[in-house]
């Protein structure tokens, strides 16, 4: 069974063809990764960037894919604005979408994470709203759930990023690399 780690870049689709509009020249997995017969287990917007897990095996794709599993889920999100105890408290309760509650999450203010590779286009910056990094951990993965859990508490994200899925992790994992788990 092949297992691999890869360091998605922003603006790759989470797929390995584009069946997008026609002539459309966007980057997908097979730009970065020739490996026969392994697939994404799970989804990463094309605007995140970070961990994707590759896998042929089809319980651990299941296994990291399906909610139900609850498998953890670490991104670090840069937020406009600076969250206070409420902002973040919610976000550890649950928040309400439009698609129901999500389910409670953990949530941390971190600094910058270190190592962090430039974003190509950097983020909007506005020199009047501050800006900060939270640690968000979630065990579900509805559709862009992280920014609008982050926008319902009133800190749109900025920047996303996957650092784990499960006991994966990109730790030692430069973007658009990969390597075998």
């Amino acid at each position: 069974m092949t297992t691999i780690l890869f360091n998605k870049p922003f603006n790759v689709l989470s797929q390995f063809t584009d069946k997008g509009t026609e002539g459309s020249d966007r980057q997908t997995l097979s730009d970065y990764i020739d490996v026969p017969g392994v697939y994404a287990a799970g989804r990463l917007d094309r605007d995140s960037e970070g961990l994707l897990v590759l896998t042929d095996d089809g319980r651990l794709q299941a296994k990291l894919a399906n909610p139900k599993h609850k498998v953890a889920k670490t991104y670090w999100v840069q937020v406009e604005g600076l969250p206070d105890d409420a902002a973040l408290k919610a976000l550890r309760d649950g928040v309400d979408l439009k698609d129901g509650r999500t389910r409670p999450a953990n949530a941390r203010l971190i600094d910058e994470p270190e190592g962090l590779w430039q974003r190509t286009p950097p983020i909007r910056v506005r020199k009047s709203v501050p800006d900060c990094w939270i640690e968000l951990k979630i065990s579900e993965g509805k559709n862009r759930q992280v920014r609008r859990m982050t926008a319902a508490v009133g800190h749109p994200t900025l920047r996303l990023i996957r650092h784990g899925i499960g006991a994966y992790t990109l730790d030692g994992l430069g973007q658009g690399k990969w390597r075998y788990a």
